[in-house]
């Protein structure tokens, strides 16, 4: 069964100006590594937008109107000191969120197993009622509850290998019944967030990783947290945010990680879907900023993708 790849013109058009390290040249990367011949049996997919009740699920509907109001119609415009908007962004973000929600339906749907979300802009760190760090929507957390409310599963995870804690995510699954978050991330690091438990949350799995550390110690955390966590949970539907930015040659963090390291991260998470979720399993991208490394990644983690399809 051929994995998908589930993105959107829209997705880079969105403009956040010069010198902004999260830029369209991101996408533009993943993509045309992705169309290289040795991923020709790919399966390509528009993403649709994502519905107003789809981001009230885990967004504050006052957010969702006021971001989507924030949108010039030229020029560009600031939503907190990194976090930018053109006239392009509310479309590239609603076809962010949604995109991920399509790849729900196409997995529940028995079209295929596995999708990679290349979209952007990125999502795990969006509060419900706060736009942060590049991210406007959650669109991993959309796609979870979505997968809850629509579909009726009783048991979504969401595995972060992301450099950045995914504050948002965390936030909007913290006590919830059905969901899971665990991730592995720098810390101290950008937002702050991620030390450890969080007190009345036990679906909340947080293994903080101090600069420098590599590949060994990474494993380690997997092995000893993430995975056990994980299979613990059972879930029937696994996602990844998968940022890249824990490559040692990211210019946005300190970690040590190679491909080698973040596939062997997909290979485990994968197995775990595939003992408990039927083999579904639905990858969203996250960060990445060095152009080089992260479609060297992309590559290689969508190939991982596809080899227990």
């Amino acid at each position: 069964m051929q994995t998908w790849i589930m993105t959107h013109d829209s997705c880079l058009r969105h403009d956040t100006g010069p010198g902004h390290p999260e830029s369209a040249q991101r996408l533009e990367t993943v993509l045309a590594r992705l169309r290289e011949p040795q991923f020709a049996d790919l399966h390509w997919e528009e993403a649709p937008r994502a519905s107003r009740d789809d981001l009230i699920r885990v967004h504050d509907a006052a957010y969702v109107d006021q971001t989507l109001d924030a949108v010039p119609a030229q020029g560009s415009r600031h939503l907190d000191g990194d976090t930018i908007v053109c006239p392009d962004s509310g479309e590239a973000a609603l076809r962010a969120a949604g995109g991920v929600c399509a790849a729900v339906d196409a997995v529940l749907a028995g079209k295929t197993k596995r999708v990679f979300c290349a979209v952007r802009p990125p999502g795990h760190h969006a509060e419900p009622d706060q736009a942060m760090g590049f991210c406007l929507f959650n669109n991993v957390a959309v796609a979870a509850a979505y997968a809850r409310a629509v579909h009726h599963l009783e048991r979504v995870a969401v595995v972060d290998f992301d450099v950045h804690h995914g504050n948002g995510t965390q936030t909007m699954f913290a006590g919830k019944r059905g969901l899971y978050y665990a991730s592995t991330h720098e810390h101290p690091l950008f937002p702050g967030t991620g030390r450890g438990p969080i007190a009345g949350a036990p679906n909340i799995l947080n293994v903080p990783l101090p600069a420098m550390t590599g590949s060994a110690e990474f494993r380690d955390a997997f092995r000893e947290h993430v995975i056990p966590g994980l299979r613990a949970f059972g879930p029937e539907l696994t996602f990844i945010s998968a940022g890249f930015d824990a490559h040692y040659a990211d210019p946005l963090a300190n970690m040590e990680l190679t491909e080698e390291d973040l596939v062997w991260a997909t290979r485990e998470i994968a197995a775990v879907a595939d003992r408990f979720g039927h083999g579904w399993l639905i990858s969203t991208l996250e960060g990445g900023y060095n152009l080089r490394a992260l479609g060297t990644c992309v590559a290689a983690h969508v190939q991982a993708l596809g080899e227990t399809d």
